[in-house]
């Protein structure tokens, strides 16, 4: 197997989406993961650019172990002197610096020409070698250079002391042949000596994932990616899908040193700091990655999941997948479904309430355990908690408080409880009744409408002895809303 180094730089171009901004201490809780998921190089900053960034790749050189920190620079003294300090408490420390390569970044963006670029270049890359010895150049818009000048730069930066060289597709621009066509002509037509070459792709036409893998297949050994596919406009390649890429098709040689199974709390702890959600349908990591709802598919799961599943979802730290159940499900589903909730039913039973569930089904979006219950009759007593009343104290200056009254089976329960804010205190003051081990893995909040009286909808996973339950609820008081979600989930365990 030849090993595929991952150069992750969601702390870098992936911050840099309006929005994204993280603090040193955030950055250095994500830095951490990516430590722990196993990436090769963290692109902790761009130190010049501001004191915050200058810091966060100091305070990230300090908190981390084994991955090298890579700071970017332009080819210019000046920034590569700042990265370098920066650097300075790094273990393994390298240095990102580069220039635009392309016609249009030489004629518009530094009113040069050719031969001074290339001179440009490898002062900066014999510079950066003066303070580490692993330099890393990136030829900005490659994806839009002309090859064979391409190849001249490259060759410029290598015999200058470069290491590492990164092909940018700065514009997403390139279709995969292209862009793997271009890789294999700088393999073919530059003696690299021991420098390899890497691969940063856009994903402004949707190709990212595609062209960093066909410039896997045609040489390149790194590859340079983010958590969810962030980054500027449509994002950069994401690092869930080239890895399990590979793995899922390893008769073609190559492997990478991430361990899958941090993937999906990665994934979440990145969309949570960043305020980025993740798609439903996002690839491997979305939370419809391993849903089913159409009834051909669900049969298929159900004999075995790998007719319609090349991933096993434990392998990026998912527990199960997921059988929807909607207007579009079949039989198998439903029985499927009504065997998990303990109920039991014979051929023409099934028949029967699988004619009530589709006319359920064409009014609702998704039929609920609840609901499955009510259609063959049985008494839910999923809700046997419910909520007397909820008060919240928070504000500017003050201490966020909560009290609760709950009515679980009839009888009356109050806690109060402070918090990081209303809705943990709120979240807190029921824990405090109900007391069982329970985390809470998933939590997004949607607004319904717009404005100030908005309905927000919440939808909440809760882990429970290693299962995980769903909860779900809508009100214009967004800390009710996430009460009542949370209760949802709590009172589909709270039987067992």
């Amino acid at each position: 197997m030849e090993r595929i180094y991952v150069f992750d730089t969601t702390l870098r171009d992936g911050e840099q989406v309006p929005g994204c901004q993280l603090n040193t201490i955030e950055k250095i809780q994500v830095a951490k993961a990516l430590e722990l998921l196993g990436v090769d190089i963290i692109e902790a900053g761009f130190p010049i650019s501001s004191p915050g960034d200058f810091n966060s790749v100091v305070e990230i050189s300090k908190a981390v172990t084994w991955p090298v920190i890579c700071a970017l620079t332009r080819a210019v003294e000046k920034d590569i002197d700042v990265a370098a300090e920066a650097l300075k408490f790094a273990k393994r420390k390298r240095i990102h610096t580069g220039i635009g390569t392309s016609d249009s970044h030489i004629k518009y963006k530094f009113n040069s020409n050719r031969e001074e670029i290339i001179e440009r270049a490898v002062k900066a890359v014999k510079h950066a070698r003066k303070y580490v010895d692993d330099v890393e150049f990136y030829a900005e818009d490659a994806g839009r250079t002309e090859n064979e000048y391409l190849a001249r730069v490259v060759q410029a930066v290598v015999d200058a002391g470069a290491t590492v060289v990164n092909i940018p597709d700065t514009t997403g621009y390139c279709f995969p042949d292209e862009y793997g066509a271009k890789i294999k002509y700088l393999i073919d037509n530059v003696d690299l000596k021991n420098a390899i070459l890497s691969t940063h792709c856009h994903q402004d036409l949707g190709m990212a994932t595609a062209n960093t893998i066909s410039g896997i297949i045609n040489g390149a050994r790194q590859i340079e990616v983010t958590v969810n596919g962030i980054g500027e406009r449509a994002g950069n390649t994401a690092l869930e899908e080239v890895v399990m890429a590979l793995k899922s098709h390893k008769d073609r040689g190559f492997d990478t040193n991430v361990n899958t199974k941090e993937i999906y709390s990665t994934s979440r702890l990145v969309s949570s700091l960043m305020n980025m959600p993740v798609q439903p349908n996002k690839a491997i990591v979305g939370r419809n990655a391993f849903a089913h709802s159409s009834g051909i598919h669900q049969d298929g799961v159900l004999k075995n999941v790998e007719t319609y599943e090349i991933i096993n979802p434990q392998d990026v730290g998912i527990d199960d997948n997921s059988i929807v159940l909607t207007a579009r499900s079949g039989r198998a589903a439903l029985k499927n479904r009504l065997n998990l909730l303990g109920v039991k039913l014979g051929v023409e039973e099934l028949d029967s309430v699988y004619q009530k569930f589709l006319e359920l089904a064409d009014k609702k979006k998704s039929v609920n355990d609840d609901d499955i219950l009510m259609l063959v009759g049985k008494e839910s007593r999923l809700h046997r908690i419910k909520i007397d009343y909820l008060q919240v104290l928070c504000g500017i200056g003050v201490r966020d408080v909560a009290s609760i009254g709950l009515d679980i089976s009839g009888e009356h329960f109050e806690a109060s409880a402070t918090g990081n804010g209303p809705v943990d205190a709120a979240i807190r003051a029921v824990k405090n009744i109900i007391r069982r081990k329970m985390t809470i893995k998933e939590f997004l909040i949607q607004a319904i409408d717009r404005g100030s009286d908005d309905v927000g909808k919440v939808h909440m996973q809760v882990e429970h002895k290693g299962s995980v339950y769903y909860g779900f609820s809508a009100n214009t008081d967004i800390v009710a809303a996430s009460v009542e979600a949370f209760i949802d989930a709590v009172n589909k365990f709270t039987d067992n």
